[in-house]
């Protein structure tokens, strides 16, 4: 899918005052063909992209497309909608329309987004009508008192020579059932109220994943912040989750707690500002002891920078923003646990061994595989990942594509990725599967447990999926003993957006060509 990027490139010339002879005299092509280039009928990349990102004062990565590729594909999704099945739109039409308006494009995508957040709405309200014993009976209950408010007003209409004592009886019985009744519904409304704000976070996430996305997930300010934090909390000792309870109750007053295991609690780990309490559950992993109290501290003590990063982000509302907020924290905890430096030196001289590297930093296999796909310093770079998860109802979440790897916004992905295999081994599992537009990948993927699970318990398991270009194999464990010249398995975004009409895996029809 060739991004769209000649409108960038014709917009700023324009704004730079340089007509398309002196662009392209500049840059060291013909007037004809930097045309074609900004009809967007040419595709560009390596030195020619530099000179034209260089003379027209942008940073390449502007000039990258991978912010319109997200976009197209946003598009392609959109129009597998059944409602829009009669509508011919074909991958020309819409790489074009993102070429030529793409501010109208992002706001199909909010207008798309809000549409499908209303419908789950609905669809989650009916299915809490068939099913929620709580809905069931406040139902039950208003219609009770109702029938008993009807009842005794059929008796004061119909009995006009009721004595004044029954009659005041009556009538104190159609007070008390309203009132009843009001507070009924007044809990209902309630209800509804919460489950509503519960559920408001499902657009404002997607804005985030897309902004960090744009930000290709490497923060300077925030690896410098977090080497102050480390070097604060190593003046307690060597790096250790000892070290950080010692540093959380000496700088902040906090103290590190664990909670009976029986208590009905559903989240790991809980903050009590009230008390100056990290709660953790008993079966809580020790790194995500030791990640939780990092974040803490980050959180605490590097608000300024977490916020002004947030602000380049402009988000479009608050809860947006605080998922941001904690996103960023996040980032800055793993920094502190594994230090740029080191851990790209420990990385690059381990052949990128998750598992391995896990067992140096006192970290998980999520975690790692995370602070891997950070590691984009200038000069300094790691192997370019893509970071994909899934539940085992096979739900996507924590997205980060590559260039060329799409990723489907929501839902469900390829079948063939061995990201759903991995939940039926002990250890990580690796393919080379080959994409829709050709390009290659080496795919490395585990089922990682997020808690200790005691006898009779269901264990909460993801699995942690990691891609990089079949170029870069051989600099990572994974792609020793690998035939990479071997035929590789054939995947696609899902099924909705693959073009493998003829693959024996499809579940759903295609999206129209």
């Amino acid at each position: 899918m060739r991004a769209p990027i000649g409108l960038q490139i014709r917009k700023q010339r324009k704004a730079t005052g340089q007509s398309q002879a002196s662009l392209a005299k500049a840059v060291g092509i013909s007037a004809s063909y930097l045309n074609l280039i900004e009809s967007n009928k040419r595709a560009i990349g390596g030195a020619l992209l530099l000179r034209l990102a260089e003379r027209l004062n942008l940073d390449v990565e502007h000039l990258s497309g991978r912010s319109e590729q997200r976009q197209i594909l946003a598009l392609q999704e959109i129009a597998t909608d059944p409602v829009l099945q009669k509508i011919d739109l074909s991958a020309i039409e819409m790489t074009d329309f993102v070429a030529r308006y793409p501010e109208a494009a992002k706001a199909i995508q909010l207008l798309y987004q809000a549409y499908t957040d209303a419908n789950e709405d609905m669809e989650a309200y009916a299915s809490r009508l068939r099913s929620d014993p709580f809905l069931s009976e406040t139902l039950h209950e208003v219609l009770n008192r109702i029938a008993a408010i009807r009842s005794s007003a059929e008796i004061l209409f119909t009995m006009p020579d009721l004595n004044a004592s029954d009659r005041h009886r009556f009538t104190g019985m159609i007070n008390s059932e309203g009132g009843s009744l009001t507070s009924t519904v007044r809990n209902l409304a309630s209800y509804f109220d919460e489950s509503t704000a519960r559920r408001k976070a499902i657009t404002p996430l997607q804005e985030v994943e897309e902004a960090i996305i744009a930000w290709e997930n490497y923060y300077p300010r925030l690896e410098e912040a977090a080497v102050e934090l480390r070097r604060e909390i190593e003046a307690h000792g060597e790096f250790s989750e000892t070290t950080l309870t010692l540093a959380l109750e000496k700088k902040l007053k906090i103290r590190c707690r664990k909670w009976a295991e029986k208590q009905n609690v559903s989240w790991g780990h809980w903050f009590d500002a009230g008390n100056d309490t990290l709660w953790f559950r008993g079966n809580t992993t020790a790194a995500t002891r030791q990640f939780q109290m990092a974040n803490l501290y980050a959180a605490q003590l590097s608000r300024n920078v977490i916020v002004a990063q947030a602000d380049l982000f402009n988000l479009s509302s608050p809860e947006a923003r605080s998922i941001a907020e904690h996103a960023l924290s996040s980032y800055i905890a793993g920094a502190i646990m594994m230090p740029y430096e080191a851990f790209f030196n420990d990385a690059e001289e381990h052949f990128y061994d998750i598992d391995l590297l896990a067992q140096i930093y006192s970290s998980s296999f999520e975690q790692v595989a995370h602070r891997l796909v950070t590691l984009r310093r200038k000069g300094q770079e790691g192997v370019p990942f893509g970071f994909l998860r899934a539940d085992m109802a096979g739900r996507l979440s924590k997205r980060f594509p590559l260039p060329g790897f799409t990723l489907p916004v929501s839902g469900h992905g390829c079948l063939l990725w061995p990201l759903y295999d991995a939940f039926a081994s002990n250890s990580a599992i690796r393919q080379i599967s080959e994409f829709t537009n050709g390009n290659k990948y080496l795919l490395i993927a585990k089922a990682v447990p997020k808690r200790v699970s005691a006898f009779g318990d269901r264990p909460l398991v993801f699995s942690v999926m990691l891609a990089c270009d079949i170029l870069h194999a051989d600099r990572t464990i994974y792609g020793k003993g690998l035939e990479l010249s071997a035929k590789p398995v054939p995947i696609g975004p899902s099924c909705r957006l693959c073009i493998r009409y003829d693959c024996s895996h499809r579940q759903e029809p295609a999206s129209a060509p």
